[in-house]
């Protein structure tokens, strides 16, 4: 650690060679040496290596690599990518199981291009399709198909048994609660839209009853 009294040492040093002191050009590059010393042992002194804040997001990128890596065989096998697992997911848990396609893209984080693409590949795989919003002729939705459920039918029981075994079950049910809040407040603020569309409108209700 530093000390305040080298740090006024090397100061004052500095200060008598800019009055004009007379001292040779070997101890001034000696001096300079010393104050970069100084200020190279300042910095490491600040960074920590160690900072919990590092250790935290590691260990959430550790922990989602290795459950993503965990739970991609029984996708594939499924036939499904991991975006397209999100996708159909998202459709079924929501209202109607169908979502505006812009609130499909809010919530995924995909592109209006990208979030086209995935749909165009489901629609072609019979597990989506697209219905005319019946409040805004701009709009259309995503709406999930029977053959998309039976789909999902499929890959449910082993994948809730992966999530079992790998995070959920790992945990008390007041771990539980408490990991399910801390996950909340920090999609709050990092993904906002992530439940665009969850609540359906009251026009939107009327216009499918």
């Amino acid at each position: 650690m530093v000390k305040d009294s080298q740090v006024r040492v090397v100061i004052g040093v500095l200060l008598r060679r800019g009055s004009g002191c007379n001292i040779c050009d070997n101890k001034y590059v000696h001096e300079e040496n010393s104050v970069r010393q100084l200020s190279s042992a300042k910095l490491l002194s600040v960074l920590n290596f160690d900072d919990p804040r590092l250790t935290a997001i590691g260990l959430l990128s550790e922990a989602y690599a290795g459950l993503m890596a965990r739970f991609q065989p029984v996708l594939t096998a499924a036939g499904l990518s991991e975006i397209d697992f999100e996708t159909v997911i998202r459709l079924a848990r929501s209202p109607w199981q169908r979502l505006r396609m812009s609130d499909l893209a809010a919530q995924t984080g995909l592109s209006t291009s990208g979030v086209t693409r995935v749909v165009d590949r489901l629609e072609r795989e019979g597990l989506v399709r697209r219905e005319a919003c019946p409040t805004d002729r701009r709009a259309s939705y995503a709406v999930l198909t029977d053959a998309g459920r039976e789909r999902l039918e499929t890959v449910l029981p082993q994948h809730l048994q992966d999530i079992d075994d790998c995070l959920t079950g790992l945990l008390s049910m007041s771990e539980l609660e408490a990991f399910l809040g801390s996950l909340r407040k920090i999609r709050d603020v990092v993904r906002p839209c992530a439940t665009a569309g969850a609540v359906e409108t009251d026009a939107e209700a009327r216009a499918t009853s």
